[in-house]
């Protein structure tokens, strides 16, 4: 005969019992202490007349629940858990096993079997407390569009299997009803990889009112990007408030937490299911961004906006193609004498263009486009350019110095002499 232990509720129950039965109490009285009902107290004196003490252990403690999940099941599910899903939660085996296995468990029992079966070590939920710093609840703006907050993160999203060891994800979330609405891989968090998303998202969305995003030029670049790019916010303040977009800087990470919060569920979630599908290259990682994760992302985690109007200004058809000359790079340069500029280690040109006087001394913009591309202008018309050979320094230096060799003199003239005679053909 198994032996049941009873619980420290059984065992209070059964005192009480005991002193109704020596005239001690009365069931009403039980009943008030106890917080029950009297029709409760008469249950239990009536089972323990019957059976004892034993009368007020619950008939199913000790046997197995009728919707215990099979042995068969919970092999498949520590196998599968092992194999394919070693690195996923709860949450997420659940929804594999749902989708891709038939099995249909809530997480808390994947949790309980893979604890049971092994898989898992019991966790200890009780985590170490950290001295919180008092910050005020802010709630979600009204409107879709009316705040979106912006951000990078660096991270190794295809786990090496596109050769790189870490790659930027630019991503955009609305404010209002955290809906994903732009998600693009990126070579770098750069002035051009930025402006090129922006003007992506401005033809597929429309302009935002405001845009909340890091207060640094830079976030996590290398030495050589980050050099290349020192004026990111620069720049892209200076196009922001061409096509009327306010910029506000976050002073903290935590006051963009909605964006922050989302790069955490992606390295948990995108990552493994770019996994699955075997992904392995930027471009096929960015159609499964649009085509796929997304889409489905926003249907199970977006909510609606207290207000319904939408705070995105449409682009007309007219605005369309003057979004390229504004979500650029752009850079000032100074005509020399002979119409010449110095750009990027280089020497240029400026040819006679039709209709447009270049003189000395005007201001050239130069326009550098996201993929390369880029244009001249002065007074807000392109002028024709060509690349020419890199002009010859002077050695001021070296005349400069107290002392020079007669040879070493008649080279540095005969150098200028050839330099001059070059410029001037």
């Amino acid at each position: 005969m198994t032996l049941i232990p009873m619980s420290a509720k059984e065992l209070n129950a059964f005192a009480f019992i005991q002193k109704i039965t020596d005239g001690k109490m009365t069931p009403s009285d039980v009943a008030e202490r106890l917080s029950v009902s009297a029709r409760t107290v008469r249950r239990w004196k009536n089972a323990v007349a019957a059976k004892g003490a034993a009368g007020l252990v619950h008939g199913n403690r000790g046997k197995a629940s009728p919707r215990r999940v099979g042995n068969g099941e919970r092999e498949t599910i520590c196998r599968l858990a092992l194999e394919t899903y070693h690195d996923f939660s709860a949450t997420m085996i659940a929804e594999k096993l749902a989708a891709l296995h038939g099995i249909n468990r809530h997480r808390t029992t994947i949790t309980d079997v893979l604890i049971a079966g092994g898989v898992w070590a019991a966790r200890d939920l009780a985590r170490r407390r950290r001295i919180a710093v008092h910050r005020e609840w802010r709630e979600r703006r009204a409107h879709r569009g009316e705040l979106v907050q912006f951000d990078g993160s660096y991270h190794d999203w295809l786990e090496g299997r596109s050769g790189e060891d870490e790659l930027c994800l630019l991503a955009a979330i609305d404010d209002a009803t955290g809906e994903v609405l732009s998600l693009v891989f990126a070579p770098h968090e750069g002035t051009l990889p930025v402006m090129a998303f922006w003007l992506a998202y401005a033809e597929k969305h429309g302009l935002p009112k405001s845009v909340y995003l890091d207060r640094f030029s830079t976030y996590k670049m290398n030495e050589r990007v980050a050099r290349d790019n020192p004026d990111l916010k620069t720049q892209l303040k200076r196009a922001m408030d061409t096509v009327g977009v306010d910029l506000i800087f976050a002073l903290s990470p935590q006051a963009k937490g909605r964006v922050e919060r989302l790069f955490k569920t992606l390295q948990d979630r995108l990552v493994k299911e770019m996994r699955l599908r075997k992904v392995s290259a930027v471009e096929e990682a960015n159609r499964f961004l649009t085509e796929t994760f997304v889409p489905d992302f926003n249907r199970r985690f977006a909510v609606a906006s207290r207000e319904e109007a939408d705070f995105h200004r449409a682009i007309s058809k007219r605005e369309r193609p003057g979004l390229r000359d504004v979500f650029c790079r752009i850079e000032e340069r100074v005509v020399r004498n002979d119409f010449t500029i110095s750009w990027r280690n280089q020497w240029w040109q400026l040819l006679p263009t039709p209709r447009l006087a270049i003189r000395p001394k005007d201001t050239v913009l130069i326009r550098e486009y996201p993929g390369g591309a880029y244009s001249l202008f002065v007074r807000n018309k392109p002028v024709l350019f060509m690349p020419i050979p890199k002009r010859a320094e002077t050695v001021a230096a070296a005349v400069s110095m107290p002392i020079l060799a007669p040879r070493l003199l008649n080279r540095t003239n005969s150098f200028l002499t050839k330099a001059d005679k070059f410029m001037t053909r």
